[in-house]
């Protein structure tokens, strides 16, 4: 059954990693956030809301409708008093209007049965020419093929099933353009990137993540006994001793509000 972000036990689900440096370079050629205020919607365990004062935001909210996520958020940027975060969703943040410069969406559209409405919130919180950028995956992100560092291709090779869960929530770079475009947004491109996620000394350190389903939403798609039946075919599949390096491809849009 699908991940429950309410559930007190997965509040550090989304907390427990840091981010790709790579990530914050990317973010950094893209947008100058120096003194800037930001917006981190859907922000889960605060781990990019982080990196927005890593790269010069003068303030950050991170909004999430989980309250779950929101308490793993706090303990998590603890260390960190610019940012500050709320309960809220992503079609109704609580935040006033025209405040803003910068919004991050990361790996929060694919959850979303409007972009329409997400997108119009957006653009009233954020300032004349502030910036919109969102982080999530299409379906040739997804049905990259199966490697070493694209670890993730294993599970749909196992459980083709999965490929259609995918295919109900990804939405295509032509859909979000135009989603943008119809909201008042300007200036919209696309790129892809590819993001480590995580190392692993060796095969069975990532079979055991695997296996504990641990900040991984796809995999509670999978019950136990498929759990199993995943775990083997990766031992079976990787060779044992090498050292794997997680990456995941995704499709990163910026749009400009006028």
């Amino acid at each position: 059954m699908p991940i429950d972000f309410h559930a007190q036990e997965n509040r550090k689900t989304y907390a427990t990693r840091s981010a790709d440096p790579a990530w914050r370079e990317m973010v950094e050629k893209l947008a100058d956030l120096r003194g800037k205020t930001a917006v981190d919607l859907g922000c889960g365990g605060g781990i990019y809301s982080r990196e927005l004062v890593e790269l010069g935001a003068s303030s950050v909210v991170g909004v999430d409708f989980s309250a779950s996520n929101l308490a793993g958020a706090k303990e998590n940027c603890a260390d960190l008093p610019m940012i500050q975060f709320q309960q809220g969703d992503a079609y109704a943040t609580g935040l006033p209007a025209q405040t803003v410069d910068f919004v991050l969406e990361r790996a929060l559209i694919h959850h979303l049965d409007s972009l329409p409405r997400n997108f119009k919130e957006v653009h009233r919180i954020l300032r004349s020419d502030g910036l919109l950028l969102v982080q999530d995956r299409t379906m040739e992100d997804v049905l990259q093929p199966p490697s070493p560092t694209h670890l993730r291709g294993y599970f749909f090779a196992q459980f083709p099933k999965l490929v259609d869960v995918e295919k109900k929530r990804r939405v295509a770079d032509t859909a979000v353009r135009e989603a943008l475009q119809n909201a008042g947004f300007a200036q919209i491109f696309s790129r892809t990137f590819w993001e480590v996620r995580r190392s692993y000394a060796h095969r069975d350190e990532f079979v055991q993540d695997v296996r504990g389903r641990y900040g991984r939403s796809l995999l509670h798609e999978l019950n136990d006994q498929e759990i199993d039946q995943l775990t083997q075919q990766l031992t079976q599949t990787i060779p044992p001793d090498i050292e794997l390096t997680e990456t995941d491809r995704w499709t990163i849009w910026i749009a400009r509000k006028p």
